[in-house]
C-alpha cells in the first residue's frame, strides 16, 4: 500500500485467509466452521469479511442483533445467519430476511412459535441456547423436556441447532470447568436426539474451544476473534494474522519548552524540551482517555511515541523527542506491531475491546 495521507483502518484480506484456513486445519472434515461477524466483525467491515468469507466457503454466519443480519441480507449475503441475542419485536424481520434466532428462555421460545404460526411457517430453522455455566443467556439444563414438548406441539418451527457456550476455554487451569461444561452439554445431547427423527447441529466450541479441547468440536465450531487474527494466547496468537492495522499520519509538530503544558486540563506538563506530533485520532475514533498521559503509545519509524496529556475527541499528542520524523510521516497504532494485544494491554484491556471500539467514520481500506 502506498504512503498514508489520513487515518485509515487497512483490511487485509489475505490474513483472514490464513486464518480461515489455520481454524480449518484444526478441524475434522466433516466439521463445519460459523464465522461470528457480529460488532461489525469485529470492527472491520462485516459486509466486506462475510463476503469473502463467502466465497472462501464459509457454513454459517453468526451476529449479535437482527438488525447487522439485516445488513449482511442486503449487502448479498445468502449464507446461513445465526442471530444470537433476539428480541421478540424483530421476530417478523428474522422471519422476513430469512434469519434464524437463538432461542434461549421460555418467553423467547413461545413468542416465536406465535409469530412463525402467525407467519404460517413451516419448520422455520431456530438454534436452541443452553447455558452450561457461563450463566448469561440460554435455557437450563433441566428444561430440556419442557422445550422439547413444547417444540413438539407445533409444525411452525424445526431445531436447526442445539448449542452452548465455553466460559473459560482460554485458560487452561479451569480445564475442570470447561471438561464439566462439555459434560453437561453431552448430557443435553442425550436427551434431546432420541426425541428427534433428525439431527440437529450441535457446537459449544468458541476460538479457544477449537484450539484447546478438540474433543468438543462436534459438528460445528464457532470463530470470531481467532478470524481477525487472535488465539487469546501468545503461543496461538502467533499462529494467526492481524487482520486490521490501524494507521494515521503525523499533523503537525510542536516544540514545548519546559514549563509549558499539552492539551486539555493542563494535563502534561514538561520538565524539559520536547518535540510533541498530533496525530489526527482520538477518543471518538475508539481511542480512548485512559490511553493518555503516557500510558498508551503509537509507533512512528518503527519507534514507541506514547501519549501525552488526555486523548482529545478527534486529536492524540505524542513524544517525538527521540524519534526522526516529520509532518506527514506514517503512524501506527496497531496491526502487525504493536498488536491490538499489545496496544490494549497499556491499560490492562483486551484485544476485543480495541478492535471492536474503532469508529465507523475512519476510512476501511482493503487489501486484496
Amino acid at each position: 500500500m502506498g504512503k498514508v495521507h489520513e487515518t485509515i483502518l487497512e483490511i487485509d484480506l489475505k490474513a483472514l485467509k490464513h486464518n480461515f484456513n489455520f481454524l480449518k486445519s484444526k478441524l475434522q472434515s466433516n466439521t463445519k466452521l460459523l464465522a461470528v461477524v457480529k460488532a461489525y466483525a469485529y470492527g472491520s467491515d462485516a459486509n466486506e469479511i462475510a463476503k469473502y468469507l463467502e466465497e472462501l466457503k464459509v457454513d454459517y454466519f453468526a451476529v449479535a442483533y437482527t438488525y447487522e443480519g439485516v445488513a449482511l441480507r442486503d449487502a448479498g449475503i445468502k449464507t446461513p445467519i445465526l442471530v444470537l441475542h433476539p428480541q421478540p419485536i424483530n421476530f417478523k424481520t428474522i422471519i422476513e430476511r430469512c434469519l434464524e434466532p437463538s432461542i434461549y428462555s421460555h418467553k423467547i421460545l413461545n413468542a416465536f412459535i406465535n409469530t412463525s404460526e402467525e407467519e404460517s411457517q413451516n419448520n422455520y430453522p431456530i438454534h436452541l441456547k443452553f447455558n452450561t455455566g457461563l450463566n448469561r443467556i440460554g435455557f437450563n439444563t433441566n428444561d430440556v423436556e419442557t422445550v422439547m414438548s413444547k417444540i413438539g406441539t407445533t409444525e411452525s418451527i424445526k431445531i436447526k441447532s442445539v448449542f452452548s457456550h465455553l466460559g473459560a476455554s482460554e485458560d487452561l487451569n479451569e480445564k475442570t470447568y470447561t471438561n464439566n461444561q462439555i459434560k453437561s452439554f453431552d448430557s443435553i445431547v442425550s436427551k434431546i436426539a432420541p426425541k428427534l427423527n433428525y439431527q440437529p447441529i450441535y457446537h459449544m466450541c468458541n476460538t479457544s474451544g477449537i484450539l484447546n479441547y478438540p474433543e468438543a468440536h462436534l459438528d460445528m465450531v464457532r470463530s470470531g476473534i481467532g478470524l481477525y487474527g487472535f488465539g487469546n494466547s501468545e503461543k496461538e496468537d502467533s499462529n494467526f494474522k492481524p487482520v486490521a492495522t490501524l494507521k494515521s499520519v503525523v499533523s503537525q509538530i510542536h516544540s514545548i519548552e519546559s514549563g509549558e503544558s499539552v492539551g486539555y486540563n493542563r494535563a502534561f506538563k514538561a520538565t524539559k524540551n520536547l518535540r510533541s506530533a498530533t496525530i489526527p485520532i482520538g477518543h471518538a475514533d475508539g481511542i480512548g482517555r485512559q490511553y493518555g498521559n503516557g500510558r498508551g503509545f503509537v509507533t512512528i519509524n518503527n519507534q514507541p511515541a506514547f501519549i501525552l496529556g488526555n486523548v482529545c475527541m478527534d486529536m492524540i499528542m505524542v513524544d517525538v523527542t527521540e524519534i526522526d520524523c516529520q509532518e506527514g510521516d506514517e503512524v501506527v497504532v496497531f496491526g502487525k506491531s504493536p498488536t491490538a494485544v499489545e496496544f490494549s494491554k497499556t491499560v490492562n484491556s483486551i484485544s476485543y475491546e480495541i478492535i471492536t471500539a474503532i469508529s465507523q467514520r475512519i476510512k476501511r481500506v482493503y487489501l486484496k
